[in-house]
């Protein structure tokens, strides 16, 4: 079964260990689908962004716990991928500076 590009990949990660990640090594964070394997993964990027992807890390962060006042919660859990694109392509550019 295919599933929608969109779907797997659902938003850059943009801090600053990203974007120096970026700047040196070319490597790209991405907030993915919990479900979705490096497989997928790597096959929504190529798609979305038509280029071509050498590597594909990731990791499942845990949910904070969190409070207001009294009340205790809980962020949801979620995974990142660092993808890394073969050499001489193009690197992905996911926001304009205004």
């Amino acid at each position: 079964m295919i599933k929608d590009p969109h779907k797997i990949i659902l938003r850059p990660v943009i801090t600053e260990k990203t974007t120096q990640l970026k700047a040196q090594s070319g490597v790209i964070c991405f907030e993915v689908a919990r479900s979705a394997n490096k497989i997928e993964i790597k096959r929504a990027i190529e798609q979305l962004f038509k280029t071509k992807v050498a590597e594909v890390r990731t990791q499942a962060k845990a949910g904070k716990v969190r409070r207001v006042g009294r009340n205790v919660g809980r962020r949801r859990d979620w995974k990142k991928a660092y993808v890394r694109l073969r050499q001489g392509e193009k690197p992905i550019e996911y926001f304009e500076a205004a």
